[in-house]
Order: C-alpha cells, then sequence, then structure tokens
C-alpha cells in the first residue's frame, strides 16, 4: 500500500504533448499564406495577363480600337506576319547550335579537368569564371572584343595575317550570328563542364579498371562507361540549357539588338521589342503565348523520347 501510495504521489518525468486541437487547423495554411500570394502576384497572374491580352487588340497607339478580337492575333501572327518564320528559323538555329556546341566542349573540358595535373583546384575554378561572370558584363567585354576600331580580335586577327581589313563583326550580316554564338558559348560552356564534372566523379574507377584489363581502350571506355553512366545528367542539362537559351535575351539583344536586318531576332526578342519598345501589347502577348507553346511542346517531345528523362533502361 505504501508503495502504491508513493507511486501515485511520484510526478511523471515527461508531460505529455499537447495534440493539435481542430481549432489548430488553419494555423498551417495561415503561414504559407504569404508565400502562395506571393507566387499568385508574381507568377500566375502575370501568366493569365499575357493569355488575356493575346485575345485583345491593345496597341499604345491605337488605345480607342482597344477590345477583345478572339484569334485575330494569332491568325496574323501565322498567316500575314512575314517576319515570324524568320524569327522561329532563327531561334532554332541558335538553340541547336548553342546546346549542341556547348555540350561537346563542355564534355571536353569535363574530360580534362577530371585528369590528375598540378593546379587542378585552380584551375576547375579559373573555368567557373565565364559563368559567374553577368550577362550584360559579358556583353560589354565581347563587344569591345569585337569593335571594328580598336577591337582585339581584328588586331589579332591581322598580325596572324588571317584578314587584311578590320570587320564590323556585330554590323555585317554575314558574321554577326557566328559572333554573337561564340560570345554566348564562352559564358554557357562552364555550365556543362561542371555539372558534367560532378557526374564524372561518381563514377566508380573500379569500373575502368576491369576495362583496362579486357584491354579496353580510351574511346571504348567514353563510349561504353563514361558516356552511359552520364547519360541522365546530359538529359538533364541539355533540358535545362534549351529552356534557358530558347529564352536568352540579354546577350543578343545588347550586343545587336536583333539586328542587323533582324539576323539575330530571337521569338523572345521579337515579343519584347513589339510589346515593350512598339507598345503593341496584345500582338506581343499573342506571340509570347504561341512561344511558350513552341517550348511546352519541346519539353514535351524531348522528355518522351528521352524516356521522360532518361530513366533506366529496360
Amino acid at each position: 500500500m505504501a508503495a502504491t501510495r508513493l507511486a501515485q504521489n511520484e510526478k511523471p518525468l515527461y508531460k505529455k504533448k499537447r495534440g493539435w486541437k481542430k481549432s489548430d487547423g488553419w494555423l498551417p495554411y495561415v503561414l504559407i499564406a504569404p508565400t502562395f500570394f506571393l507566387i499568385v502576384g508574381v507568377m500566375v497572374f502575370p501568366i493569365f495577363r499575357v493569355f488575356d491580352l493575346s485575345f485583345q487588340s491593345y496597341d499604345f497607339t491605337r488605345l480607342k480600337e482597344a477590345g477583345y478580337i478572339g484569334l485575330e492575333n494569332f491568325r496574323n501572327i501565322f498567316f500575314h506576319d512575314k517576319l515570324f518564320p524568320g524569327t522561329v528559323g532563327i531561334t532554332v538555329k541558335w538553340v541547336v547550335l548553342e546546346v549542341v556546341l556547348q555540350l561537346v566542349l563542355g564534355l571536353i573540358v569535363a574530360l580534362l579537368l577530371n585528369e590528375t595535373f598540378k593546379l587542378r583546384g585552380l584551375v576547375r575554378s579559373l573555368v567557373l569564371v565565364p559563368w559567374a561572370v553577368s550577362g550584360v558584363l559579358t556583353t560589354m567585354l565581347w563587344s569591345l572584343m569585337y569593335n571594328q576600331h580598336i577591337g582585339v580580335i581584328n588586331d589579332l586577327l591581322k598580325r596572324l595575317g588571317i584578314i587584311h581589313e578590320n570587320i564590323a563583326w556585330l554590323a555585317n550580316t554575314h558574321t554577326v550570328f557566328g559572333s554573337v554564338v561564340i560570345a554566348e558559348l564562352w559564358r554557357g560552356i562552364p555550365f556543362f563542364a561542371i555539372t558534367l564534372l560532378a557526374a564524372l566523379q561518381s563514377i566508380p574507377r573500379e569500373v575502368y579498371e576491369s576495362c583496362e584489363v579486357d584491354g579496353a581502350g580510351k574511346a571504348r571506355k567514353l563510349f561504353y562507361i563514361t558516356l552511359p553512366y552520364l547519360k541522365e545528367t546530359i538529359v538533364f542539362t541539355t533540358l535545362l540549357r534549351a529552356i534557358w537559351e530558347f529564352n536568352s535575351i540579354d546577350m543578343i539583344f545588347t550586343m545587336t539588338n536583333g539586328g542587323p536586318m533582324d539576323m539575330t531576332t530571337t521569338l523572345p526578342i521579337y515579343m519584347m521589342k513589339t510589346s515593350i519598345l512598339e507598345g503593341n501589347y496584345g500582338y506581343g502577348s499573342a506571340i509570347g503565348v504561341v512561344t511558350f507553346l513552341f517550348l511546352m511542346i519541346f519539353v514535351i517531345l524531348y522528355l518522351w523520347l528521352n524516356k521522360a528523362g532518361g530513366m533506366q533502361d529496360e
């Protein structure tokens, strides 16, 4: 009896935690409400607004004619706009060239950085520098190098005897597109180099050693070991880079403004110039919707062709 009475008088070492009451069910929603409304205000509403404007005649120079016109903007884009087909072709060429060249050159750089040599850490850090530089600063650097009168590229090529007269690289219709492609390559290669280098370091060393024992050369190790192990990383990085290059505006616009003769006008630049510079928000929004649909179809087809992002082979 005394032991029972003593046990009843002892206080429990741990108090039972208070459970959630029904009245507390609203608390999580209150906590996430600011983030939810921020997303709606910053992302959802602008997207909805663009789709809404695409069905309107909303031109700052003709506000009296503002109103809903149905599919008229889209009809003009596909059947009457002479500039639209050219911008589609330039956009496709831009994305394909940039992604393929950046992938191939980035893979080569990653394979070199994966080797053992002196000052490897310093070299890896220097490779990342172009990716860390802002687009505007990159534009300024390359614009100076491409300058017809004081540019280092003309001076270097003349010293090597390759050219005899200075070339206006960004004003010549034959050289402007390639010049911008090279400038963007300089900025984009480090992205592939760093991501592929990280994937290379995850490949088991024992696999390479087994192949060396079997007498496999560097080419066989590359195509039968390295590339299969990098498949998922390549699929993911190329998809990301394709989307970024598709929407790339800063470098092309600041270097060439889409010219000369619209030789570097991609769909996003055409949309921006139509809506923001010319004030035709209705037609510019319709171009934006078409651009969004093109990009969405590309992503779906790309993932489907790569078995949903390079999933494991059957």
